[in-house]
C-alpha cells in the first residue's frame, strides 16, 4: 500500500561509508603501488554525496566506528550537506580499502569492520514514508545483520510506495557466496528496482561474459526489475525498459580517476529520474556526471550545478 505522506527526502541510500586508500599512481596491482592518499569512499555513500552535490535532499544510513576515521568521515559527509541523523556507530573500527588508481578497472583489498553494523533502528518507516527513492549496493548487503537489515527495509520501502535502487556491483571478494548474492539480487530486482550493474559485475555475478547487452537487459528485466542500466566501460551504456531500450556511446574525455565514475554515472541517472526525464535523458545526465568524474582527481566540487547534466539535452 502506498504511504501519501509528502515525500521530503529525495533518496536514502544505504551501505558502506568507508575509507578508501587509493593510489597516488597508477598502478595494475596493489603491490606496485608505494604511496596512497587517504579519501572518504563506499559505493552508497559516494553517490549520496553526488546526489547532495546535485541538489537533492539526500540521507546517508551507515555504521562507522567509534574511532577518529568515523569522526572524519562524518564530517565530510555532512559538509555535503548530507543528512547523517541516521547514522550509526559501531565497537568495531572503520572500514578501510586499499585501491589501485586505474585507467580500466581498480584492483581494491577491503579490511572491514563496522560497515555491516546497519541496524533496524536505522531504518524506521518514519523515514520511508518521506522517501522517493531508496538505494544500496552489493557490498551493503554481503554481511549481516547489515544484510538483513536492507533486504528488510527495501522490501517495507517498497510497500509503502518508494522506488527501489540498487548498484549490483557484485565482487566475489567481499561475496564468497555467489550463490546467495544472485538470490538477493533476483529478490530485490523482484520489488520493481532501477538496477544498474557495469560489464564487469555481470561476469563476476553470473560468471559470463556480458556479450549481448540486450539479453542482460531482458534477463534482469524479467527478475522484476523496473529498468536496468548496463554500464559498458568505453563503449558507453544500455538503458532498458519493457516498452524500450537505448544504447548510448561513451565519449573520449582525458582519464585521470576511474573510481567513483560508477557511482557519479547513477547519481546523474537518479537525479534525471527524479526530474521526470525520460530513459535516453537519464542515461544522458549519468554519461554527463561520469565524465566530469572521470577527467577529476578525487572528490568532486562540493557542487555541481543541476543544469550541468542536462547539457546535451540541448
Amino acid at each position: 500500500m502506498e504511504d501519501k505522506m509528502p515525500k521530503t527526502v529525495d533518496i536514502v541510500s544505504v551501505g558502506e561509508l568507508l575509507i578508501d586508500f587509493i593510489s597516488t599512481d597508477f598502478a595494475e596491482r596493489l603491490e606496485e603501488a608505494s604511496n596512497f592518499k587517504r579519501l572518504f569512499g563506499g559505493s552508497p555513500a559516494n553517490m549520496c554525496m553526488n546526489m547532495a552535490r546535485l541538489g537533492n535532499n539526500a540521507v546517508l544510513v551507515s555504521t562507522v566506528g567509534e574511532d577518529e576515521l568515523g569522526n572524519y568521515l562524518i564530517a565530510e559527509v555532512e559538509s555535503l550537506g548530507v543528512d547523517c541523523s541516521y547514522m550509526g556507530r559501531a565497537h568495531q573500527p572503520t572500514t578501510l580499502i586499499l585501491v589501485t588508481r586505474s585507467k580500466e578497472v581498480s584492483k581494491f583489498e577491503a579490511y572491514r569492520g563496522a560497515d555491516a553494523q546497519i541496524l533496524a533502528t536505522q531504518l524506521p518507516d518514519t523515514l520511508l514514508k518521506q522517501t522517493r527513492l531508496f538505494h544500496t549496493t552489493c557490498f551493503g548487503l554481503s554481511l549481516a545483520p547489515a544484510q538483513h537489515t536492507i533486504i528488510n527495509a527495501a522490501q517495507r520501502a517498497s510497500q509503502l510506495g518508494v522506488q527501489l535502487s540498487i548498484d549490483a556491483n557484485y565482487a566475489q571478494k567481499i561475496w564468497p557466496d555467489r550463490k546467495r548474492a544472485q538470490e538477493v539480487v533476483k529478490s530485490y530486482c523482484g520489488y520493481g528496482a532501477l538496477v544498474k550493474m557495469s560489464e564487469v559485475d555481470w561476469e563476476r555475478l553470473y560468471e559470463s561474459p556480458l556479450k549481448e547487452p540486450s539479453e542482460a537487459a531482458a534477463f534482469l528485466l524479467s527478475l522484476g526489475a523496473k529498468e536496468v542500466c548496463l554500464t559498458l566501460g568505453s563503449e558507453g551504456c544500455y538503458v532498458a525498459t519493457e516498452q524500450e531500450a537505448h544504447f548510448l556511446e561513451a565519449r573520449q574525455v582525458e582519464v585521470k580517476d576511474t573510481t567513483g565514475a560508477g557511482d557519479a554515472f547513477w547519481s546523474g541517472y537518479l537525479t534525471a529520474w527524479l526530474d521526470d526525464c525520460s530513459l535516453l535523458e537519464r542515461a544522458m545526465a549519468g554519461r554527463r556526471m561520469a565524465e566530469r568524474k572521470l577527467g577529476h582527481f578525487g572528490a568532486l566540487p562540493q557542487k555541481v550545478p543541476r543544469a550541468d547534466i542536462y547539457e546535451d539535452f540541448k
